[in-house]
């Protein structure tokens, strides 16, 4: 585990941070045409951290102009393997070596624990980077079934110029786990980073470049979603589109698919996660433990939290005691304090539509406060299903809680949403639990804990969580490719053979 400073050594390391204020195109950053910029603002602080490029359609293009001229002159896309997997384990190693700088930096931008950049989303980022890096040298073509005059060849190609375009609850981690996968299959990209969050993935994209990997193949273009997000969606010059973020944005680019090029489009979108505790689950503290991670860790601003806590009647007050004894150890504060475990909302827009949710509330079980401008302390309220707090993806620390009263009524409550992207069912009972993942409509299933499995398995949801492809796993690389298939006739027509 990463040794952490002290809050008076990390405030140090973010006062002496070189802060990058430019996109980055064709291998260096430059400003944004038009020369406009705007302010990226620390959310604990509400200081201004500094300024960034306001990029528009004229940068977009450039961006894919860069990158399509990298693929097609195949100085990426047609390198060996070997050579590809070198470039990117070199990048993991780098982003190692500047693993607290990224922290750093990564929690002035968005508000987040310096626990969890240096214990979790830093450490993770590198991991993800080398995994796919390590994986590209053993993902062999296949040979069809043909006959024995054909042999059928089923190989992979890289799909092109990809258009990645990130959230901004997980800068550094869904960076990651969009170009490891894009990056491995020989694609050039153009990444498009939140606004509240673009200055991680502006200096992973200089790490890249001093890891070996060629002008024009990773290109980071910032600024607003209407005026960077959608020109990417909408460039003929794009192949495809990987899009993690709100089900609301997620439509929009489904349009600009159809109203383009029909570049493919893979969307990873919102959810509103059931967590069902059953009357025979057992070590309920062990349980409280995975409630409280699962609904507080990054202030519940995770696609996957578990955001509705479904418990049967019959254990439901003694799990809530126990999940209000773990809630209290997750202090809030200053970000960059080690010891605190909440930090600050992203920005204010979004801190007053979460802190709205709390005027809905009419049974607050713990917290309920607002602590200071963008800080919410960690609430558990009860409601009914069917509410606006059951119902819809709040993306704060509130955790909702609905008894039902038995396991086919959690079920039913727990599917009774549009989302599907992740579940988790609490149960002594083998049977009951592998039933119950079987029965739940969501991507991912934990049982007896809280998690999104690891970079071995997909991540992806059901129904408006997202579709077309899933995050994490060999299944990643699948969305990045296109399959072709190569027959060949083996039919001898010489004249021999005609005699």
């Amino acid at each position: 585990m990463t040794d952490l400073l002290t809050h008076e050594e990390y405030r140090a390391i973010a006062a002496s941070l070189d802060l990058p204020q430019n996109a980055y195109i064709d291998g260096g950053y430059r400003p944004a045409i038009s020369g406009a910029t705007f302010e990226t603002v620390n959310p604990a602080t509400g200081t201004v951290l500094g300024t960034v490029a306001a990029c528009g359609a004229a940068d977009v293009g450039l961006a894919v102009a860069k990158a399509r001229e990298a693929f097609e002159d195949g100085r990426w896309s047609r390198l060996p393997p070997g050579a590809r997997k070198d470039v990117l384990v070199r990048l993991a190693k780098l982003i190692e070596r500047n693993a607290r700088e990224l922290a750093v930096m990564e929690s002035l931008d968005s508000g987040k624990t310096i626990y969890d950049c240096e214990t979790v989303d830093v450490p993770e980022t590198a991991h993800v980077i080398q995994w796919h890096g390590e994986l590209i040298d053993k993902i062999y073509d296949q040979v069809a079934p043909a006959s024995n005059d054909h042999i059928a060849l089923v190989v992979r190609e890289p799909v092109g110029v990809v258009g990645l375009v990130l959230p901004w609850n997980f800068p550094l981690l869904m960076l990651a786990w969009k170009i490891g996968p894009a990056l491995a299959a020989g694609c050039s990209v153009v990444v498009k980073p939140a606004a509240e969050t673009s200055l991680t993935a502006l200096r992973l994209a200089e790490l890249a470049s001093d890891a070996g990997l060629p002008r024009g193949v990773l290109n980071v273009v910032t600024g607003s979603g209407a005026e960077v997000g959608e020109p990417l969606g909408r460039h003929p010059d794009v192949d495809m589109v990987s899009f993690t973020g709100s089900t609301v944005t997620g439509r929009r680019f489904l349009h600009y698919s159809a109203d383009s090029n029909l570049k493919e489009v893979v969307l990873e979108l919102g959810g509103k996660n059931p967590c069902i505790v059953l009357d025979d689950a057992e070590d309920l503290d062990a349980v409280a433990a995975h409630v409280v991670n699962g609904a507080f860790w990054n202030m519940g601003q995770n696609c996957s939290a578990a955001s509705r806590l479904i418990v049967q009647t019959g254990v439901k007050d003694r799990l809530l005691e126990k999940v209000a004894q773990h809630a209290r150890e997750w202090v809030v504060g200053d970000p960059l304090n080690p010891e605190v475990r909440v930090g600050a909302l992203v920005s204010k827009a979004h801190f007053a539509k979460v802190a709205a949710y709390l005027e809905l509330a009419d049974t607050v079980l713990m917290g309920g406060k607002v602590v200071a401008e963008g800080f919410i302390e960690p609430t558990i309220v009860e409601a009914a299903q069917g509410s606006r707090l059951a119902t819809e993806e709040i993306f704060g620390p509130i955790l909702t809680v609905v008894p039902v009263t038995s396991f086919e009524q959690a079920i039913a409550v727990a599917n009774d949403t549009d989302y599907g992207l992740a579940a988790s069912i609490f149960t002594a009972n083998g049977k009951r639990a592998l039933r119950g993942a079987r029965m739940l409509r969501a991507g991912t299933v934990t049982v007896n804990s809280f998690g999104e499995g690891d970079i071995t398995t997909p991540f992806g949801g059901y129904k408006q969580s997202g579709f077309g492809g899933r995050d994490n796993s060999i299944h990643a690389h699948d969305q990045y490719t296109q399959l072709k298939t190569i027959w060949l006739d083996l039919t001898d027509t010489s004249d021999s053979a005609i005699a």
